[in-house]
């Protein structure tokens, strides 16, 4: 489903346009579920004992018009018509935007970043000619590390307030669709029926998610299709039977005659009238599953005229029933031989749309996790054919627990709107303010084009956020209060995070160390492979020299292993791997760099080990005869065969063999860039050590290249190369080989983390009490690598950060 509809032309119109048919109408049970239940909260919400509903109808044609501008302005005009453009390849959202920030400024607190990762072919910049105001913006960010952490900051309050809104979405949505029972039973009855009957569904909800949404995925689409048809053509009955004249209501005019009327409680009443927009960030974060086309036809043709027309005839309905001003509901403007089926439906759709929340509250902590800034947790990926489709068994739980309280607690819907409307506006406020530095700092727009479209847009989403912090004891406190409690666990985690990874920059072990390593020393070495995990792409980790100095010994082949994430939704996965050299060929040590996108699968491989000896494989293979290549291109042999070096070689991107295997028929059209046999780029942060990437030379010209790889070519070219170079190459395959058979251990660093002493008593809670009890709770590193139990060595270390 990860289509990109820019990249559907390629084919015939009449096809592009089936497929763009086709996703639009998947979108809607995915995208759109949110959005399209709002009409059943959002009148009843704007007028909880705010404002009273009067003959004269200002009150409810001054929320018609409210309702209808504020859809109009946000999300179609700001989401659909700008918002979706500020994709990263196809991909949208909060950690969208940072990455796409991130890849042209260095404003990452994280200091992993490898110019090397800038040769991924999904590291895509924009082209746009650099103004001089653009690089001003740049170098201001660049300069100032306040500015760095102000900007996480920032990424991390729309993270914490997406997962806020996971907790409230599902509640006030199935209360909402359930309280309609009250016109069909007593109100003794209603009363306590309303609450058992909405927590059964929400723990039925979350107790179905381990299944993945892939298997009911089939039925979303029919239930939010029928549901938009359905409330459509409720609007169209009220309007057309209380009040044709409701359109006029539609005027800017009433907005400001609203407003005059209620002073104070017309202002609060803000706080309800947002609740039309909740789901609307699902346009923008959901991108990567379908295309910028489908989505904007879906909600410009469909779902924006079926809002606009339900809420109309409720208005409509409204405007004639002045006696049921203290009974403002959904279900009142429905007629009663057709109640049931409409709650029927109702509480389904109510269900597709919490589901969607529920599975970008996972994919939002996932990508957390890719940025450091979350706790490990257990991911499970749910579908093997559809990206992104995943399941946290943890967090499930906890937003059960989470959500269940709130519906008991709150037990009303203007309590629970209150809290998910201030949820919802400060994710839009993030959205806004990072899609304006996009504009600056990677579209290149003059500075009065940004600013432009954060007054505008930023102005509206201010007055609805004042509003709901109005409503602060009544609901409101709750995403603040979840909010500054994930937000410290995010802070304290990646501020550890950096910290260590500060602390094994500075203490890394000098490659002339490893290479004195011998007998001489009592260094003995035995057979197997020693994978060695470390946070540095280049260097001696420090757990590795605590190892050897506790155990003189290590292995014949020693592999240093860095997984670390690229500013990417994805690497490809011919690129993932960069595989070089750590000392002369006779040392038998490797340095292997697995990159990895915000939205990867971590755990897209059966066995880490058979995954990691083929790529080593294919790299001796290719190193061995890209050798004569080298050194006529470079004038002198680089090293990399040379007893004498004594520095580490360039990386070699691995991995395209296999991926082309895998997919024996790949086309794609476009000019294929020149490129030299090695390309050297400038590591930063790694010691000044040089990390350069393998490219084969090709001609430059606009053509259609067919990748046709047959396997039986590729074993006759692997022998010809044996052939070749038959004792250096087959020998170290050799060694491999039986190292690999002589079994592996992997060594990895136990971390005990404690603050200087003299450090304030802040970074010492944060550091002894907060990362320690984080660290010590969540899913240990070898976990989450697959690492075997029988195959781990752990190496204690203690980091005095």
């Amino acid at each position: 489903m990860d289509l990109d509809c820019s990249k559907c032309w390629g084919s015939s119109k009449k096809e592009s346009w089936k497929t763009i048919w086709i996703l639009a109408y998947q979108s809607l049970g995915v995208v759109y579920g949110d959005l399209s239940i709002s009409p059943l909260y959002v009148y009843k919400s704007a007028f909880a004992e705010d404002i009273q509903h009067s003959d004269t109808n200002e009150e409810i044609f001054g929320v018609l018009s409210f309702v209808f501008w504020t859809l109009t302005l946000l999300p179609l005009f700001k989401y659909v018509f700008i918002v979706l453009r500020a994709d990263d390849n196809g991909e949208g959202g909060t950690f969208a935007l940072y990455s796409l920030i991130c890849r042209h400024v260095r404003v990452s607190l994280l200091p992993n970043r490898q110019a090397a990762d800038e040769a991924v072919s999904t590291y895509k910049l924009e082209h746009h000619p650099e103004t001089r105001n653009s690089l001003k913006m740049k170098s201001l960010l660049e300069k100032h590390k306040a500015l760095h952490t102000a900007l996480l900051i920032l990424v991390l309050l729309g993270t914490c307030m997406v997962i806020g809104d996971g907790v409230l979405t599902p509640a006030i949505s199935v209360f909402s669709a359930v309280s309609g029972l009250e016109f069909s039973m007593s109100k003794a009855h209603h009363e306590y029926a309303v609450i058992p009957i909405t927590c059964v569904i929400l723990l039925c909800l979350f107790a179905l998610q381990h299944y993945g949404t892939h298997r009911i995925g089939f039925f979303f689409a029919p239930i939010v299709l029928i549901w938009l048809l359905c409330i459509s053509a409720l609007g169209l009955y009220n309007i057309f039977k209380w009040n044709p004249e409701v359109y006029k209501a539609l005027s800017p005019y009433y907005m400001f005659s609203f407003l005059r009327k209620t002073r104070m409680g017309g202002w609060m009443s803000l706080g309800g009238i947002l609740l039309c927009i909740t789901g609307s960030e699902a346009m923008f974060a959901d991108l990567g599953h379908f295309s910028y086309t489908a989505i904007q036809i879906a909600f410009t043709f469909l779902v924006y005229p079926a809002l606009i027309l339900a809420y109309m005839g409720q208005a409509a309905f409204l405007s004639k029933h002045h006696h049921n001003s203290n009974q403002i509901s959904f279900y009142i403007a429905v007629p009663g031989s057709v109640r049931w089926p409409v709650l029927i439906v109702a509480i389904l759709a109510s269900v597709v749309g919490s589901q969607a929340i529920i599975s970008g509250t996972f994919s939002i902590i996932n990508q957390s996790q890719s940025l450091s800034c979350f706790p490990r947790v257990k991911v499970v990926h749910t579908s093997a054919k559809i990206h992104g489709q995943i399941y946290i068994p943890e967090i499930n739980w906890i937003l059960m627990i989470l959500c269940i309280a709130v519906t008991i607690g709150f037990r009303d819907i203007k309590h629970m709107g209150n809290a998910s409307g201030l949820a919802v506006m400060a994710v839009m406020l993030v959205t806004t303010c990072l899609t304006s530095l996009v504009i600056i700092l990677c579209w290149h727009k003059p500075p009065i084009v940004a600013l432009s479209f954060l007054l505008f847009f930023g102005s509206i989403e201010l007055l609805y956020f004042s509003a709901s912090l109005t409503k602060f004891t009544e609901g409101a406190w709750l995403p603040i209060l979840l909010a500054l409690f994930l937000m410290t666990i995010m802070l304290v985690w990646h501020y550890a995070t950096v910290k260590k990874y500060e602390y094994d920059v500075h203490n890394k072990v000098s490659l002339e160390w490893l290479l004195a390593l011998g007998p001489s020393l009592g260094i003995a070495r035995v057979p197997g492979i020693g994978v060695v995990f470390t946070d540095l792409t280049s260097g001696i980790p420090a757990n590795f020299s605590r190892f050897v100095t506790n155990l003189p010994a290590f292995h014949r082949i020693l592999v240093f292993v860095c997984i670390k994430s690229v500013p990417v939704p994805h690497v490809p996965p011919a690129e993932r791997y960069l595989v070089g050299r750590v000392g002369p060929v006779a040392h038998g040590s490797y340095r292997c760099i697995v990159r990895y996108g915000y939205r990867d699968v971590h755990q897209d491989v059966d066995s880490f080990e058979s995954e990691l000896v083929d790529r080593l494989t294919e790299f001796i293979c290719y190193d061995w005869n890209h050798a004569g290549e080298r050194t006529n291109s470079w004038g002198e042999d680089d090293g990399l065969h040379s007893n004498a070096s004594s520095s580490e070689c360039r990386l070699t991107v691995i991995g395209m063999a296999a991926a082309l295997s895998s997919a024996p028929n790949y086309e794609f059209d476009g000019t294929l860039e020149p490129a030299s046999v090695s390309v050297g780029f400038p590591s930063t942060g790694s010691g000044g050590v040089a990390d350069e990437v393998q490219m084969e030379p090709i001609n430059v010209r606009q053509r259609r290249v067919r990748f046709a790889v047959d396997n039986d070519n590729v074993s006759e070219n692997i022998a010809r190369s044996e052939m070749e170079h038959d004792s250096p190459m087959q020998g170290e395959l050799r060694d491999l080989a039986e190292a690999q058979e002589a079994g592996t251990a992997f060594i990895l660093g136990h971390s005990h983390v404690r603050a200087k002493p003299g450090s304030s008593i802040l970074k010492w809670l944060a550091i002894n009490i907060g990362y320690n009890f984080l660290r010590s709770n969540c899913r240990g590193t070898d976990v989450v690598l697959k690492v075997p139990p029988a195959s781990l060595l752990e190496v204690g270390m203690v980091y005095v950060v």
